[in-house]
């Protein structure tokens, strides 16, 4: 299971070292891509083909279906740590989670998601998460 919450820098030439804790969770060789919320998710290698097979699933003929396809497949790379636990993220995922030099990278069960520290600060600020509305909706949905 993938948790937790690290604070790191991206370098110069756009590498970011994976925490350790991830690395072990994700293997080898694992998936970068463009992810929801103006974040980057990280998929091991099992739980993107996983991924993959409900995506096949959705119809062709769905433009929503289409556009979320695009969206998760068009930008993913495949990442293996170097020997320094390092990755090359490319410009276009950086762009997509508008990712300086601080990030954030936290562990969401069957992911990781990396974010701007910025953008990481102001969404995970409490008050998101303590109105009612929220709550409720929670309870809808069994938790």
């Amino acid at each position: 299971m993938l948790m937790g919450e690290f604070q790191h820098v991206i370098d110069a030439k756009g590498r970011l070292i994976v925490p350790s804790k991830f690395r072990e969770a994700l293997g080898d060789s694992f998936v970068v891509t463009k992810g929801l919320d103006k974040c980057l998710f990280v998929f091991t290698r099992s739980e993107w083909a996983n991924f993959e097979a409900k995506i096949r699933q959705l119809p062709l003929t769905n433009e929503n279906a289409r556009k979320f396809t695009r969206l998760m497949f068009a930008g993913a790379v495949e990442c293996e740590p170097d020997n320094n636990g390092r990755i090359m993220l490319p410009q276009t995922l950086r762009t997509h989670a508008s990712l300086g030099k601080d990030i954030v990278s936290i562990g969401m069960s069957n992911r990781v998601e990396i974010w701007s520290k910025e953008r990481w600060d102001e969404y995970n600020d409490e008050s998101n998460f303590t109105d009612d509305e929220f709550i409720e909706s929670m309870s809808a949905l069994g938790i």
